[in-house]
């Protein structure tokens, strides 16, 4: 994994910060050669600059057995090329250390062969988080995967999302335009920051509103980390049931109400242009059943 350095710090300090470790195993990765900068060994307090490269090894993960196992997934579309699958809320997608099995490619990896560009991601193109449910592609040669991945970054694949967020959003659209870091207080956090952060534009249209909610569809022109769940926080409407940036505790089992409804891109094998719309998962419908109900 390599990340480019947007402002001086000390090398430990880097690597903690851009792939949210601890100071303490940073430190252990630059020692053991884990870790490095510009593709060179350095020590802990080496200055590292704006525009150099942290590479992290993958040492864990590639020590991680794949096991296949039979775990139902939905999938929407299948040729020899790739995968359309409609991803249920609370599956992370990939196995990492300490979350090794159960997961969508344990699941993918007992039904197809995947691509192997990603040793211990075989096939997965982009992602979406353990909560989030709904569409996602599927690489299943080197191929496709690379061309998939370039679509992607050109903004040549169309997905739209669907969230409930807390609060009634008085504007019909709008576009929230701002950098995404990690939080220096919380590892396991996204905030909206001009530190060390990514440029992120999230684009809304308000579908419903309800007595304290909204409904909304979102197109992101970026895909950073938590982008959507980040940026509705930051104006003040975060999506329904956010365990981590919502404004109260999680009061139903299910996760965060945010799905990937509607993909859509051309085929970059057959030239096809391919459409998918899912419906959300039951308990999303249900509570959107509720809330209308709330109002008649």
């Amino acid at each position: 994994m390599k990340i480019q350095v947007m402002n001086p710090m000390r090398f430990d300090q880097a690597v903690a910060h851009y792939f949210a470790i601890s100071r303490t195993k940073a430190q252990k990765y630059i020692t053991e050669g884990i870790a490095l900068v510009n593709d060179q060994k350095k020590s802990a307090s080496f200055l590292v600059k704006e525009g150099d490269v942290l590479t992290l090894l993958e040492k864990e993960e590639e020590n991680l057995t794949l096991v296949k196992e039979n775990i139902f997934v939905d999938i929407i579309y299948e040729d020899d090329d790739l995968l359309v699958v409609n991803k249920a809320s609370g599956m992370v997608v990939h196995p990492a250390p300490g979350h090794v099995r159960g997961t969508l490619v344990n699941a993918l990896l007992s039904h197809f062969s995947l691509s192997k560009k990603e040793s211990t991601r075989p096939g997965i193109v982009h992602r979406l988080d353990k909560d989030t449910s709904g569409l996602m592609l599927v690489a299943k040669n080197d191929r496709i995967h690379e061309l998939l991945g370039e679509m992607i970054a050109k903004k040549e694949v169309l997905r739209e999302y669907l969230a409930l967020v807390d609060g009634v959003i008085p504007n019909q659209t709008g576009t929230i335009h701002a950098p995404i870091g990690r939080d220096p207080k919380n590892r396991e956090k996204m905030k909206v920051t001009d530190q060390n952060a990514k440029d992120a534009i999230t684009h809304f249209t308000v579908l419903e509103r309800y007595a304290k909610h909204t409904l909304i569809r979102c197109k992101l022109d970026t895909g950073r980390t938590h982008q959507i769940r980040v940026h509705l926080a930051y104006i003040g409407h975060p999506v329904y049931n956010d365990p981590l940036y919502g404004k109260e505790k999680k009061n139903t089992s299910f996760g965060q109400f945010l799905h990937s409804y509607h993909l859509a891109f051309t085929h970059p094998i057959t030239g096809k242009f391919l459409e998918f719309e899912v419906a959300p998962p039951l308990e999303f419908q249900k509570k959107l059943q509720d809330l209308k109900s709330d109002i008649q």
